[in-house]
C-alpha cells in the first residue's frame, strides 16, 4: 500500500525527513546487524573448527547458511 501525497506531506512535515530516508536507514541497520552476526557466527565456527570441535563440513555449513540467509534477505528487502 503506497501512501497518498497528503500522508507523505504530513510525515515529512512532522518528521522533517521523507519516508524513503527512513526506509534507507532501516535497511542499512538490518544489513549492518546481519553482517555483524554473520562475522560473529563464522568466527565462532572457525574457532570451533580450529580446535577440532567442529568438522570441516559443519564449518562450511555455517558459512553456507549465512550466505543463503544474506542472499534471501537481500532479494526480499532490496527488490
Amino acid at each position: 500500500m503506497t501512501p497518498s501525497a497528503d500522508q507523505v506531506a504530513a510525515f515529512q512535515a512532522n518528521g522533517g525527513f521523507s519516508p524513503a530516508t527512513v526506509s534507507t536507514v532501516v535497511l542499512g541497520f538490518v544489513f549492518a546487524v546481519l553482517l555483524l552476526w554473520g562475522v560473529w557466527a563464522m568466527r565462532t565456527a572457525y574457532v570451533g573448527w580450529a580446535e577440532e570441535r567442529l568438522t570441516q563440513r559443519q564449518f562450511l555449513g555455517v558459512v553456507a547458511r549465512f550466505a543463503a540467509l544474506y542472499l534471501v534477505l537481500s532479494f526480499f528487502l532490496l527488490s
